[in-house]
């Protein structure tokens, strides 16, 4: 039989206890405690709000809580008041073109929300399988040697791999740019422990750009407590998912993936959780899931998602890397060496890799032309170890031709962004699958050997080489 619940249960707290995030309330008087994930709010000595979701119950009748706010002016005998089983996102249009927090207070000083909404949980249950809608079709980025190698799936997700400063950000960026301008429907940016910096560079970039008005941005920053930064990537999906059951086709953008993981590690840790594997919480892949399995696409709508993800002393074995890995439907591995070499997007072509990426999918000449790509640039990477030692004299004719095409390759598929035009001063370029097939092909050929390989650098199509 079910328990029903009355009114008068656990619907005031009072705080007995707060250690950073951590924060234990005390419910007297009453039977029952609220349940795990359910939403609490008290008032600081600031008398400014902050929520509290509870995450375990305690004895004697008394819940601990993680605050989604700084607890600073937090006084013990404050008083909490029970708002629902779960935090939820009041979600309606008047998010786009709004920065809105985890709570879903908006933080733009453009005034509250037109529209209350309709209130989305952070906590559900992804759809049924049979509810949800198998991706397929290729959705085109503009960019090369994305399209070529890792093709991004409509309704799928694609994951930017690398260490620090090899242009994840900058990469996501430009992928805000070009899918937003061609893509009919709406865009959801959760930036999950972000900087400040980049959140503000991120809604001048969108402003200037006119993209603002069809974009709905969630931050959870670097310099706010675990809580709000472990629970903002869940309000960005929760925004998605609204749009979505709108009938919209929804692009969720995510940056850093990696900081999320962080923020459970260390909520757990301050929890008290006994750690596993590598530091991390035992619970790693059951909170992974939680939020990846959230994104699917269904008969009403769409989420297509893009998330970078750090990769911590470029070590792609680390555990908290595979539970973000196992998810995604293109893995694209961005590369310090690359990047050294001046080679922007600095993608590892021979490490990355799409479920997409089969000829039923691409069709027969991009399958062909990807796959001839691949072993022209996997036999230049087994020659460049002779090269370093008998130097490219001692290579016979046909592999000094091989040496030769890759490298112009390599240069191809490199390509000035729309985002760094400042910084370049370079136009940026958006370029086709059908021309970057057209350039591959014509590379792969030998159409052009007589072109010096400098003439590929930083180009959009193959014909601006030949100039």
């Amino acid at each position: 039989m079910a328990m029903v619940r009355t009114k008068n249960q656990f619907t005031h707290g009072v705080i007995v206890r707060a250690s950073g995030s951590v924060v234990d309330v005390a419910f007297p008087g009453s039977s029952s405690l609220p349940p795990i994930q359910s939403a609490l709010e008290a008032r600081d000595g600031a008398d400014k709000r902050l929520v509290l979701e509870v995450v375990q119950h305690l004895s004697d009748g008394l819940a601990r809580t993680l605050a989604l706010g700084p607890t600073s002016r937090l006084k013990r005998g404050a008083e909490t008041v029970f708002i629902g089983e779960s935090l939820t996102i009041n979600a309606s249009r008047s998010l786009l073109g709004r920065l809105i927090d985890v709570t879903g207070e908006p933080h733009d000083k453009r005034g509250a929300l037109k529209e209350k909404g309709k209130p989305y949980p952070l906590h559900r249950e992804p759809p049924a399988a049979i509810m949800q809608k198998t991706p397929k079709g290729i959705l085109e980025t503009g960019l090369k040697i994305i399209d070529l190698f890792t093709p991004f799936v409509e309704g799928g997700k694609i994951g930017f791999f690398g260490g620090a400063g090899v242009g994840k950000t900058m990469l996501v960026v430009e992928f805000i740019n070009n899918l937003i301008k061609r893509h009919e429907g709406v865009a959801v940016f959760a930036g999950v422990g972000e900087r400040i910096r980049e959140g503000h560079e991120l809604y001048l970039e969108l402003e200037r750009t006119k993209l603002f008005e069809k974009t709905a941005l969630v931050f959870g920053q670097m310099n706010e407590p675990a809580g709000a930064r472990f629970r903002v990537a869940l309000a960005g999906v929760s925004v998605s998912e609204y749009f979505r059951d709108q009938k919209e086709n929804v692009l969720l953008f995510i940056d850093n993936m990696y900081r999320f993981v962080l923020a459970g590690m260390e909520t757990s840790s301050l929890l008290g959780h006994i750690p596993s594997e590598g530091g991390y919480q035992a619970s790693l892949a059951s909170e992974m899931g939680e939020v990846q399995d959230r994104i699917a696409s269904t008969a009403h709508g769409s989420i297509t998602s893009v998330q970078a993800i750090y990769v911590p002393a470029d070590d792609f074995t680390d555990p908290g890397i595979v539970a973000t890995m196992t998810h995604l439907d293109s893995v694209t591995v961005l590369s310090r060496a690359i990047a050294e070499e001046g080679l922007y997007p600095a993608v590892d072509v021979l490490a990355s890799s799409s479920t997409a990426a089969h000829e039923a999918v691409l069709g027969a000449r991009h399958y062909a032309t990807m796959t001839e790509a691949k072993k022209m640039l996997q036999r230049y990477a087994e020659l460049r170890k002779i090269i370093a030692i008998l130097g490219k004299e001692e290579l016979s004719p046909q592999d000094q031709k091989i040496v030769g095409r890759a490298r112009k390759l390599i240069r191809f598929l490199t390509q000035p962004f729309f985002v760094s035009e400042a910084f370049t001063g370079k136009k940026g370029a958006y370029v086709s699958i059908g021309d970057t097939l057209k350039g591959v092909e014509a590379i792969i050929g030998g159409e052009i050997d007589t072109i010096p390989e400098e003439n590929f650098y930083l180009i959009g199509k193959i014909e601006e080489a030949k100039k």
